[in-house]
Order: structure tokens, then sequence, then C-alpha cells
């Protein structure tokens, strides 16, 4: 065990100093590589490939025992920096002033990782190594088309034999202080591109042409109302969103020839993805026949939806055992039992929920993905010790359960 490995700040230095852009591996798995073979662990790093997308370094570490098998996950890729002049100080440089550090990654989701490890280091010191196996399941390809990271490792890992009765991801999930939020689930989430040809023409001469936009207009007013729903016990409402619209025109005498746009919905458990899908073209189909913006037509409008590809399906942990535990953990150290929260958006929990139970708890995310992404120094303590307090939590009533 290196002399720092139990001291979070010590870890997360050395992660940011790594420029893990995705889908860069940029150092910070050699790092962890470093950090986690004193302590025990076997570790694999495989590489996963696919068509048009960039080749991806992750990480499968074990330290194994007799007993339960908890499971730690979580990304050390992370996105760019943005304009890096607009910095107070450099990304990379895990600076830290008046109390926060500052780097990429800082809390999303490097400092996670870091408290992990020091969380575990600092557990294995004063009590040896736990009554079972513990993982680290880290991916490099979280903050990109995240096909070549948790998915394909997951699969691989099940493919030796690999087995969890529990996992931790740690993602940001409080919203303003340490113990007020863990993610229990999340929302599906569904995008599809709708497209629209019409007939080009002169402005002037309608009746020659067919206006697409006027089509689209009455097409995406089905989509957002009414309501999908109005939300669930454990779910807020599901929300469809139009991220981009698109014309093909080209001059302003000009009737576009073709009109597009690309939505999201973010769904709750009152749908599945095939439900959603069937619900979303039902109100599209009756739409078209809609002829109030079109009034000179007497042809229903003609449509196409694309479907985006690896949809995410709405989730819920149902493990007791596992939100009790970390709960009260929480609790020990910050005085607060969490918020049991589905809010927000995906994450590599949609993978793993498919494996084990999952739940989320981390930093607080108010700056993740911003200049000057910081954390503070004393959230890092409070999450190690969180970590550390769940680590003897669990596994004393996973064993006991097993007993």
């Amino acid at each position: 065990m290196t002399q720092n490995t139990t001291d979070p700040i010590a870890v997360l230095r050395t992660l940011i100093q790594c420029p893990s852009v995705t889908p860069d591996e940029g150092g910070a798995l050699s790092a962890l590589t470093d950090m986690l073979s004193p302590m025990g662990f076997s570790i694999e790093r495989p590489v996963f490939s696919d068509e048009d997308t960039p080749d991806i370094e992750n990480l499968y570490a074990r330290l194994s025992g007799n007993g339960p098998h908890l499971m730690f996950a979580g990304h050390t890729d992370v996105v760019p920096v943005g304009d890096e002049a607009a910095w107070t100080n450099p990304p990379f440089s895990a600076a830290i002033k008046d109390g926060m550090m500052y780097g990429r990654g800082a809390v999303d989701m490097k400092g996670g990782i870091a408290c992990f490890v020091a969380a575990l280091a600092r557990y294995v010191e004063k009590n040896g190594n736990p009554s079972g196996s513990i993982s680290f399941l880290i991916t490099g390809d979280e903050e990109g088309p995240a096909i070549n990271g948790s998915k394909k490792l997951l699969e691989w890992a099940a493919a030796k034999g690999e087995t969890w009765d529990g996992c931790i991801l740690g993602e940001p999930t409080n919203p303003d202080t340490m113990g007020d939020m863990m993610k229990i689930g999340r929302r599906g989430s569904l995008s599809g591109t709708l497209r629209i040809n019409g007939t080009q023409g002169h402005t002037a001469y309608p009746h020659l042409a067919d206006n697409p936009t006027r089509s689209l207009v009455s097409l995406l007013d089905a989509l957002l109302y009414p309501a999908f729903d109005e939300g669930t016990e454990n779910f807020q409402p599901s929300n469809i969103e139009v991220n981009m619209l698109d014309v093909v025109g080209g001059a302003m005498n000009v009737i576009p020839a073709k009109a597009s746009a690309v939505f999201n919905i973010r769904f709750n458990d009152t749908w599945n993805v095939d439900t959603l899908k069937a619900e979303i073209e039902r109100r599209l189909n009756a739409a078209a026949k809609d002829r109030k913006l079109r009034p000179t037509k007497n042809n229903d409008t003609v449509f196409d939806i694309e479907w985006r590809e690896q949809p995410s399906h709405v989730f819920l942990t149902r493990d007791d055992a596992l939100i009790d535990t970390l709960g009260k953990s929480v609790e020990k150290i910050t005085g607060r039992f969490p918020e049991q929260s589905t809010t927000g958006g995906t994450s590599d929990a949609r993978f793993i929920k498919d494996y084990c139970p999952v739940i989320e708890f981390g930093l607080v995310g108010q700056t993740m993905h911003k200049v000057d992404e910081c954390v503070a120094v004393d959230d890092l303590e409070t999450l190690t010790r969180v970590y550390e307090q769940f680590i003897g939590d669990w596994f004393l009533a996973a064993t006991s359960k097993a007993t």
C-alpha cells in the first residue's frame, strides 16, 4: 500500500493530473493500478472495440475473499475542459485554494473513486481484508458513447464467472450538502428524429408547394401536449423536450423542402421503451390527419421517425437492505439520512442493474462539467468516512444474512 493511499486528497490529486478526456486513458487507469496492486488486488485492463467508435481501455480489479461480493463502479474519463483560458487554475493541476480542489473530474467522478480507494485502504489498515470480495469496475467511456465501456466490461466479467451482491456507483448525487441524496433508480431515456418531406416552392404560390413546417408544428404539438403521465410513487412525470430543429429551405422567398426535429423523453415506470414508442407513434399518426395548418391540402402528413439506438431503460432498485445500510452509514457520518431519489440523467447504473442491485452516492455535483470544476476538501474526507463506514456495515449485514 502506498503511503498516501489513505488520503483522498492525495489520491484525487494524482487522478486529476491524468488528462483522461474521453476517450483517452490519460494515465488514470495506470495510476489506479499502482494504488490497488499493493493492496492485493488482481487487475485486468481489457480494451473493447466497436465499429465507428474509439477503442476504450477499462479496468477491473478484484480483492478476493470468501463471502459476499461488493462492487464499486465509476469512470475515469472526463469531459473536455472547454476554454482553458477561462479556468482560474489549469484544469489538470489539482490546485487547492480556500479549501477547494480544482480540476476537471474533481466531482464527476474522480473524486468518488479517490474516496472509495482511501476508504478501503483505511478499512484494511484498521481491520484487515473484509469478509468477502471487493471489486472496482472502472470505465473510460462513460462520458463518451458508452459503447465500449461498462456495458461490455460487465459482460466480459460475467462471462468469466464474476457475480456481485451489491454495487455502489460513485457519481455525484448530492445537490447541496453531503448526505442530501442517494439515487435508487433512474428514469429511462428515449430519443428520436422526426422528419417530414414537403414540396419546395415559391412563397407567393403556396398552392404549388407543401410547407413541411406546418405539419411539423402540428406533430410537435401532439408530442408536447397533453403530458404523458402525472408521475408515479418513485418517479417524477415523464417529460419530452425538443432538442434540435432543422429546415431545409435556402432563401426568404422559398418554401422549404424538408423539416426535422430531434426530441428526447425522460420517462418513468409508467412506460417501457416499446409502450412509449407505441404511444408516440399513435400521437403522431393522429396529428398527421390534422389539416388545421394545411387547409388547402387533402392528404395526411407523411412523416418518418428514426429512433436512436441504445435507449436507456427505467429502473428502480428494490433491495431494501442495501438502501437501508447505505442510508444509515451516511446518517452516522453526516447526521442526515439521504433522500431516495430517481432524478437526473442517465448513468452506468442502467447497465449495472442487470447484474446486481445498485445505488449511487457520491459528492456534491454543483460544478460538474463546468469551468473551474471543484470539490471541497472537507467533502472528500466526509465521503471517505461514509464509504469506510459502509464497507464495514455492508459486509456485516451481508455476512449475517448469508448465515
